[in-house]
């Protein structure tokens, strides 16, 4: 088999046995078109400097792939999709990082408050409660390592030891809030304020937060409608692209329809050290062979206690993507990927491919 790309979606579906396409049409919509364009004689050389050749310009292919269910759409354009997955560290960032400690979360038990119920204390992280919530039960996990992107495997699972404990605890406080959400910002591009190493805990009451809730209501029909589970579909459909493994009996998948560049989406039924360690090796895949450096990582996981909605098909979800270089001043995001689709460079067969060499290699 050949190296695959997204703008050739369209192939490679209709390659599939009929069973295997009759799962992903039933999930995906997708459609291509050429876009065509005359540029002046003026731009030829600097077109062809960045871009290869003038002809390479003149038509371009874009791909528009929407998942039926969730409507998560994302746009492919062949220029973008088949240059290289970039491989290149923004060359000061280290020296960024190191100037701007300490910070107040290098010293937290001086400069940040804790919970009603103290704090929750690990080998690798503490937790203080967030000095701006925006919920009623809102904390943070600090890192005890300054330096955002010198997480570990044991660092990682300990934190998410410390955010089980801070869930527990929190849930103690007030029964009512059943519904947990982890949100880990890495560096300025996420949207972090700080720095230093941390992710963000909240327990929220009443419903689930509004995109969890969509997801959920995205499973409920798909079992009525279809009598499967929509994540068992998902996996299917990208595993029969090979866009999608089981790594430690966790799945894993190269998103077809990525909020942006380079996400990925680990699926599990529980948070625990087999979810916990793919997680850590699959963002570690990102971190250190695909070079990303600024990243947005959740995780939803069903509510701690007994709901009045549906949870029986929803899984323990995991989704990180690559926010670019946190030293570049141009936003990733814009009106189309706010309320439209979103606009993607990097082809996910590509990620895919490098997230199960990384997997074999480790």
């Amino acid at each position: 088999m050949g190296r695959r790309h997204v703008v050739d979606i369209e192939r490679i579906v209709a390659g599939l046995e009929p069973e295997q396409r009759a799962g992903f049409e039933r999930l995906f919509h997708v459609s291509s078109s050429v876009g065509r364009l005359e540029p002046p004689e003026h731009m030829w050389r600097w077109i062809t400097k960045y871009f290869g050749s003038v002809g390479a310009v003149t038509e371009q292919k874009v791909v528009k792939i929407t998942n039926r269910w969730t409507l998560d759409g994302s746009l492919f354009n062949e220029l973008r999709a088949r240059r290289p997955l970039e491989a290149r560290l923004p060359v000061d960032l280290a020296d960024e990082i190191a100037r701007t400690a300490p910070d107040p979360f290098c010293e937290p038990e001086l400069n940040t408050p804790e919970d009603v119920f103290g704090r929750i204390r690990g080998k690798y992280s503490v937790t203080a409660s967030n000095i701006a919530k925006y919920d009623g039960l809102h904390g943070v996990v600090i890192f005890r390592e300054h330096d955002p992107l010198a997480f570990t495997q044991a660092s990682v699972e300990d934190a998410f030891d410390v955010a089980a404990q801070w869930f527990q605890q929190s849930h103690a406080v007030d029964p009512q809030a059943i519904y947990p959400l982890i949100m880990w910002n890495c560096l300025w591009k996420s949207g972090a304020s700080i720095p230093h190493g941390h992710f963000q805990v909240s327990l929220t009451k009443g419903m689930h937060y509004g995109e969890v809730e969509r997801v959920r209501r995205v499973t409920t029909a798909y079992r009525q409608t279809h009598g499967t589970s929509y994540f068992d579909d998902l996996f299917e459909a990208h595993a029969d692209l090979g866009l999608g493994r089981e790594h430690d009996g966790v799945r894993v998948i190269a998103n077809l329809t990525p909020i942006k560049e380079k996400e990925c989406v680990v699926i599990g039924q529980r948070l625990d050290e087999p979810f916990l360690r793919t997680l850590y090796q699959t963002l570690n895949c990102l971190t250190d062979y695909l070079n990303v450096v600024s990243f947005n990582l959740v995780v939803w996981q069903p509510p701690l206690a007994p709901a009045p909605e549906d949870w029986s098909d929803f899984p323990v979800i995991a989704r990180m993507v690559d926010r670019g270089d946190p030293l570049n001043r141009t936003a990733d995001f814009g009106a189309m990927e706010l309320y439209a689709a979103s606009v993607v460079s990097s082809d996910p067969f590509r990620v895919a491919a490098a997230l199960w060499e990384s997997f074999e290699r480790d």
